[in-house]
């Protein structure tokens, strides 16, 4: 049966997973998706690794129910905490996201990098063995407490966000960091708020990109790249109120409450 006309699945712990499909329906425009923002469960950053592969499993499955031929765990703290059990329960292409240590490890000129994440990523037996395998860089790591809970409460831009980016940050620019890893897939929506802190010489990293690229060569090895032009179908599925996941996607697609 040719399954490349089947959707792309992802699901993260909210709306942050949408920074990531934004780059793989950008890179990858003939591909029907399904995006699932398990709200209600968020933030997966403090829930115990039981937990969060309980979670991953449920996503999954619902995913599998819409046939998806391909899952994105368009989440770090599911990733770094899941990953291994989800490849070894289901048989799908699975593609993970992890914050992109490695690239900044290997382009700093001050040997120090930052690190903005969970403390499910961050806490990760997967993260631990990245910095590990670091040596002479120096790794100033953050958990972003409250980020996700207001960003997941529609307040962009708020007052509330700013000051807690300042309390974050500000040791890692003391520090004299050059480069700034995003460890969630919600943090690029703060990139505004933070570049207003930083310096202009501190790069800031993201794994949307990558995961896009990744997307498209699993696809291809797999023979499921959907080469038909047509207009593509893109749903999105919340368990929460559907405000916040329609304004993030601005208001351009139908957003679903379900209960999966």
């Amino acid at each position: 049966m040719d399954k490349s006309t089947a959707p792309i699945g992802l699901f993260d712990s909210g709306i942050g997973g949408t920074s990531i499909w934004k780059e793989i329906h950008n890179l990858l425009p003939n591909e029907d998706t399904i995006y699932l923002a398990d709200s209600k469960n968020a933030p997966y950053g403090q829930k115990s690794k039981e937990e969060i592969i309980e979670l991953s499993f449920k996503n999954t499955e619902y995913l599998l129910e819409q046939n998806s031929k391909i899952i994105v765990v368009a989440c770090n703290t599911a990733t770094t905490n899941a990953i291994k059990e989800l490849r070894a329960k289901y048989d799908v292409p699975f593609i993970g996201i992890e914050p992109a240590i490695k690239p900044a490890a290997f382009n700093t000129k001050t040997k120090t990098i930052g690190i903005l994440a969970t403390k499910g990523t961050l806490s990760s037996e997967l993260f631990y063995k990245t910095v590990s395998s670091l040596e002479g860089i120096n790794v100033i790591e953050q958990v972003g407490y409250n980020l996700v809970k207001l960003i997941e409460e529609g307040k962009l831009g708020s007052p509330e966000i700013k000051e807690l980016l300042e309390e974050y940050l500000n040791p890692m620019i003391e520090a004299n960091i050059d480069h700034l890893v995003l460890g969630c897939s919600h943090y690029p929506y703060l990139v505004p708020q933070i570049r207003e802190i930083l310096p202009e010489s501190v790069k800031i990293i993201d794994s949307g990109e990558a995961v896009a690229k990744q997307t498209k060569a699993i696809l291809e090895k797999n023979n499921l790249l959907n080469t038909n032009s047509h207009k593509n179908k893109n749903a999105f599925y919340t368990n929460a109120d559907t405000t916040v996941l329609k304004s993030i996607l601005n208001n351009e697609y139908e957003v679903l409450n379900k209960d999966f």
